[in-house]
């Protein structure tokens, strides 16, 4: 394959660089990438004996208002889902953020997907074509600074292979003082991935044993075992899911990068989530429009910086001044 790395503008963007780079396979398969959403990937296309998958749901009006949390990958940094009426309390001091959850009574999703992202990298070699950008809060969103215990900085390596893509995340703190994080992604898989495919077939296996006992979307510290509306360690067919859940307790594995979620529409392969040892909790979202299903591989779950300081041991994690810290998740088809 000849893999390429090249850049458009796209037409109708309105107060956003409307700068797209595009990773091309040189099968036909391809990723686009906006650094000025956030370092969004919304689009994957591959080509399989002359038909196309689409394997990405991008909403109609992406590009009319740019809506960063529903399309694509948001990358959700440096914490994934709610924090409890957007308030938390670190080392004496509290943190007020903004009530930007749907129902305006929580913060969700941190600032990276909010903000646009500084393009440091891109080239191709014998195998991929890759794109990375640098988000750094007082830099990238500096009026976020005042709002977290520390600056933050992640870069992210976004990876085209032969039916693959990669996120090779790499979090670093720059200052002076402790930063606590929590790293996620968001993907919209579309249901299903061609037209000559019916809804009705697709299927979701997540091999997780327990999820996080939610009220009003949030966890109350407790965890129970899968029940009927959650139990995914079977294929179930996505028709008959109304899920927003955060599941954990995945089983162990020796491998670097470990199989956490198996998505068919009955026709070509199956598409494979991946992850690394660090991402202990999946959230599996059921969108209202039903045009996709959502398998997020969180390293903590909602309300995790809460959750910590009632003494749960959740995932939310600690990085010491000047040190960096490394994850990699990776979608097969």
């Amino acid at each position: 394959m000849s893999f390429t790395v090249s850049t458009r503008v796209q037409p109708g963007v309105r107060g956003l660089d409307p700068t797209i780079y595009v990773l091309g396979d040189g099968a036909g398969g391809s990723a686009e990438v906006w650094p000025a959403l956030g370092f969004n990937c919304y689009r994957w296309q591959v080509q399989r004996d002359g038909q196309t998958f689409d394997l990405l749901y991008q909403a109609p009006d992406l590009f009319d208002d740019g809506r960063p949390t529903r399309s694509g990958i948001p990358v959700l940094f440096p914490f994934p889902n709610r924090i409890r009426d957007g308030h938390f309390s670190w080392q004496g001091r509290d943190y007020p953020l903004p009530r930007n959850d749907p129902a305006k009574k929580n913060a969700i999703h941190g600032f990276a997907c909010r903000h646009p992202w500084r393009v440091v990298a891109r080239g191709t070699d014998h195998t991929s074509a890759w794109i990375t950008g640098v988000f750094r809060c007082s830099l990238d969103a500096p009026e976020s600074r005042s709002l977290w215990p520390a600056d933050h900085e992640l870069q992210l390596t976004i990876r085209l292979g032969a039916g693959s893509l990669r996120f090779e995340a790499e979090v670093h703190n720059p200052d002076r003082v402790e930063l606590p994080f929590g790293l996620g992604y968001h993907p919209y898989f579309r249901m299903p991935f061609t037209t000559v495919t019916a809804a009705e077939v697709c299927r979701v296996t997540v091999p997780a044993r327990s999820f996080w006992k939610l009220e009003e979307a949030l966890p109350t510290g407790e965890r129970l075992p899968v029940d009927a509306a959650c139990d995914l360690n079977k294929p179930r067919r996505l028709v008959d899911l109304n899920l927003d859940t955060v599941l954990t307790d995945l089983p162990p594995s020796s491998a670097a990068l470990r199989e956490r979620a198996v998505l068919n529409c009955g026709i070509g392969p199956e598409l494979r989530v991946l992850c690394g040892a660090e991402f202990r909790e999946l959230v599996v979202f059921t969108p209202p429009h039903r045009q996709a299903f959502c398998v997020e591989p969180y390293t903590c779950p909602t309300d995790a910086v809460n959750l910590s300081a009632r003494g749960l041991e959740c995932g939310w994690r600690l990085l010491p001044p000047g040190e960096r810290w490394r994850a990699i998740v990776e979608l097969r088809f």
